[in-house]
Formats: structure tokens, C-alpha cells, sequence
């Protein structure tokens, strides 16, 4: 097992991953991003994300996609998991542990006072994985998001006079 940062020609296979995600989340309908986009967003010159590869015997396993957010209470950034993902075949190899460890200690060394993720309520086989790791669950939190539409909405009321 080989765990390396992404680079470029890695992105068709980043793409192939986050649509066996999305499929897995029932959530394909979702999975939109393009080549270019998804290129530009990673490699460009403000990168907005980083990822990691796993590699088995060779073979693309899963990979990692994470960036940086910012704690005001502890005055610190923190690490964000977008994705995990290793491929049904792989799994039960530690591959998704080692990924984990990997961030973890990429984590502290850059000096994050954390490292979080969401995951669906429905996904009790990732809820065990996660737990099993010694992370616990935010119940008191829930995710609001901003998009479509709704975004363009809010966003076009800055053109609105008097705002």
C-alpha cells in the first residue's frame, strides 16, 4: 500500500473516485464536477484543496481530499476531510485507517487544533470506522449550506440598494 500526494495526471482518477462516492451516497445525481474545473481548483495557482492517493500493488484503492479551515475559538486552522473513499475491493486492508493516520499527522504538523468531517447518519459502517478511530460525534451541530439558487439569491441582495 502507497499513500502520495495527488498530482495532475491524477485527476481523472480523483474524478472516477468521487463519482463511486457519490454513487455509494446515493448521491450521483450530485457529482458534477468537470476535468478542467476539478483541475484549476487543486492544481491551479490557489489551490482550494489538496489530495492523497492510495495506491495498492500499483493500483488506484481510494484517496483523500482535504483543505484548511480556521477555528476562532482556538485561534488555530483546522484540517477538513471532504472526501474518503477506498474502492469495495480494497476495503478491510487499513487502507482507510492508514489515510486517516496519514491526515492526522499532517494535521499536526501544520499546527491544527483539529481535524473534522461530516458523514451521513445513514452510513453506520463509516460511523463505526470513524468512532473506532476515537472521533465522536457533534450532535449538538448540523450543517446549513448555501447553494444554487439560494446562493444567487442571497448574493444578488448586495446589488439591492440601501444594503
Amino acid at each position: 500500500m502507497e499513500l502520495r500526494p495527488a498530482t495532475r495526471a491524477d485527476v481523472p482518477q480523483i474524478l472516477a473516485f468521487v463519482r463511486e462516492l457519490a454513487e455509494y451516497e446515493k448521491l450521483a445525481h450530485e457529482a458534477v464536477a468537470t476535468e478542467a474545473g476539478m483541475t484549476e481548483q487543486l492544481f491551479g495557482a490557489r489551490p482550494a484543496a489538496e489530495v492523497v492517493m492510495a495506491e495498492v500493488d500499483g493500483q488506484p484503492a481510494g484517496f483523500a481530499l482535504f483543505f484548511h479551515n480556521f477555528s476562532t475559538f482556538l485561534g488555530q486552522r483546522g484540517l477538513y476531510l471532504e472526501d474518503l473513499f477506498v474502492r469495495p475491493q480494497y476495503r478491510g486492508l487499513g487502507l482507510g485507517k492508514r489515510l486517516m493516520v496519514h491526515l492526522a499527522k499532517l494535521a499536526t504538523e501544520r499546527g491544527c487544533g483539529r481535524f473534522e468531517w461530516s458523514v451521513l447518519d445513514w452510513n453506520e459502517p463509516a460511523i463505526r470506522f470513524y468512532r473506532s478511530l476515537g472521533a465522536v460525534g457533534l450532535e449538538e451541530w448540523t450543517v446549513q449550506r448555501l447553494s444554487g439558487p439560494a446562493l444567487h439569491a442571497l448574493a444578488a441582495e448586495s446589488d439591492r440598494p440601501g444594503r
